[in-house]
């Protein structure tokens, strides 16, 4: 069967994409590899209607919603190949299966590279955090940590204090410049230069970090911003156009989502550097809006 999009991924960019092309009638395959980036989470916060709903139980639901629409085919699998031909799109799922659409929107997401530190990875989600607006509220009022390992760090050690007594771990590697030290300073943030070397307490929870230096510093929590590199290898196959993220790479798109490739959209994590549910949920709207607009002939 040919479809006229084939949306490939299904967290929240991907349902919210579906969602707009499946009401405007268009005949729809999502394909999911059901290994969403915040599967390590307990619980989505911050999103408007869904706070404290576990992601799982969200995108449950939101396949269910899709369900009852008849012009939408649901499919559990992994794209692993993507190519043009003509002008349509072939996909192959793993297994053998191949389908075909006039349009791809891509909702792949992205996946984390944390620093390699003994405790940090198995925290991931839970004591160690990402963003203060999905996870904050949850550890406000401890002691609360932010791992220096890019050049932004500085500016989100400066957020953390609204949510709890905050140190600085510029890991040797990310010195606070003057007017950053400045602001920290008047933000009431520690500064400790001692590298962490471990995280410890019973893993998921953290009860403190031990320094280079030997030290034991208590903490209840540690922010850190992981890198990212793309989770599915089908952007590049297609041949899109990559801009430099504040994290790593992301699809460049227009303001309509539309990739470098004519009749491929991405949305979500993929194509920007500003990760949240709600948002990647608004981008997949406007991909989704937009991909339609783009079959009116």
């Amino acid at each position: 069967m040919s479809y006229e999009v084939i949306v490939i991924g299904g967290n929240f960019a991907g349902l919210s994409a579906a969602m707009q092309l499946t009401r405007a009638r268009r005949r729809v395959l999502l394909v999911d590899a059901g290994a969403p980036r915040n599967r390590f989470s307990h619980a989505s916060h911050g999103f408007l209607g869904q706070d404290g709903q576990t992601p799982a139980a969200i995108m449950g639901e939101g396949k269910r919603q899709l369900s009852l629409y008849s012009n939408i085919t649901l499919r559990d699998g992994k794209v692993i190949r993507a190519q043009k031909e003509g002008e349509e799109f072939t996909i192959a799922i793993e297994g053998g299966s191949e389908e075909r659409a006039a349009r791809l929107i891509l909702a792949t997401g992205v996946s984390d590279t944390l620093p390699d530190i003994p405790g940090l990875g198995d925290r991931w989600g839970r004591s160690v955090l990402h963003c203060p607006y999905c996870h904050g509220y949850e550890v406000s009022g401890g002691e609360l940590g932010v791992l220096a390992n890019h050049p932004h760090s500085a500016h989100s050690a400066m957020m953390i204090p609204d949510w709890g007594t905050t140190t600085f771990f510029t890991q040797g590697l990310f010195e606070p410049d003057e007017e950053q030290l400045a602001r920290l300073t008047n933000r009431g943030v520690r500064i400790d230069r001692s590298p962490i070397v471990e995280l410890l307490g019973d893993s998921p929870k953290l009860q403190a970090v031990r320094l280079a230096d030997g030290r034991i510093v208590p903490l209840n929590a540690v922010f850190v911003a992981p890198k990212t590199a793309m989770a599915s290898p089908i952007a590049g196959q297609l041949g899109c156009a990559f801009d430099d993220g504040v994290f790593g790479p992301v699809i460049r798109t227009g303001e309509n989502k539309e990739t470098s490739v004519k009749g491929v959209f991405a949305a979500g994590d993929v194509a920007s550097s500003m990760h949240n549910g709600t948002l990647a949920s608004a981008s997949g709207v406007l991909a989704g809006v937009h991909c339609h607009q783009s079959l009116i002939v």
